[in-house]
């Protein structure tokens, strides 16, 4: 199961990414988490120790292994280099583990087809492919705000995308243009999910107003996920409503997917 998480900036998009993945573990699941965004954040909403974060480095920023892997140093353009660089062992080698959750930074280099050709973009899009095609775990993509990335063709591999969006108007704006750009690319399941609900009317105002998105769920607003970043506390374990959401959310995940609606 390969998910993309997506949406305006300040939705909620890596507070549904650690949602999802430590409710995944719970259940059992191998998850990989990808912090894709270039101010990464995601370490700290799951509640990753001091220690442990001390040992995470975003793959961008890795001179040394980048030369290595592609045989030009990372800054260069032009010249020759491995556009295809050995990337199978950099999900275990260079991630961290925490309750069952494993963590990988990317970094913030252009990534994709229309990006820059140089050595340190080559080393994130190969790793990209590798990790949408490895088997038996749960792969979540925390990307990075906007519609930028789709693109560049990062996220065309995975079997489904998941928009936050929240109760407003030009949250939905957004939607739609991740809707088109997605269709652009051949990724056609896509599914919103609303955060900062605060009450019926406006998860009603979701489902009609839809730039015919499926929603697939709601995450209510809470005070304590603010008080559980201060607190650096996992949203999880600090929001109980926010966690009940999440695994309603997989829930419906795991309909969908038995009524072959969505291949996961």
């Amino acid at each position: 199961m390969k998910l993309a998480i997506t949406g305006k900036g300040g939705v909620g998009k890596t507070t549904l990414t650690a949602l999802l993945a430590q409710t995944y573990a719970a259940q059992g699941r191998d998850v990989l988490a990808v912090d894709a965004d270039p101010s990464p954040c995601l370490a700290g909403a799951l509640g990753f120790p001091d220690e442990l974060r001390a040992q995470l480095h975003p793959i961008a920023e890795m001179d040394e292994l980048i030369e290595e892997r592609t045989g030009a140093k990372p800054g260069t353009v032009g010249g020759f280099f491995t556009i295809n660089p050995r990337v199978d062992d950099i999900p275990e080698r260079f991630s961290i583990l925490h309750r069952g959750v494993r963590l990988l930074e990317m970094g913030s280099v252009e990534l994709g087809g229309s990006g820059c050709i140089c050595p340190e973009a080559a080393m994130l899009k190969t790793l990209f492919t590798h990790l949408l095609f490895r088997n038996d775990e749960v792969l979540l993509l925390d990307m990075y705000a906007g519609v930028e990335h789709l693109g560049r063709a990062t996220v065309d591999f995975v079997d489904a995308m998941l928009v936050v969006v929240e109760p407003t108007r030009r949250s939905l704006g957004t939607a739609t243009q991740i809707k088109k750009l997605a269709n652009d690319i051949g990724l056609s399941r896509l599914y919103l999910v609303g955060n900062k609900v605060r009450n019926d009317d406006e998860a009603k105002f979701l489902e009609t107003e839809t730039p015919d998105i499926p929603l697939l769920g709601c995450l209510p607003a809470d005070l304590k996920v603010q008080e559980a970043d201060r607190l650096n506390i996992p949203v999880y374990d600090h929001v109980p409503a926010l966690r009940e959401s999440a695994q309603a959310i997989i829930q419906k995940i795991n309909q969908l997917t038995d009524d072959d609606e969505v291949i996961l």
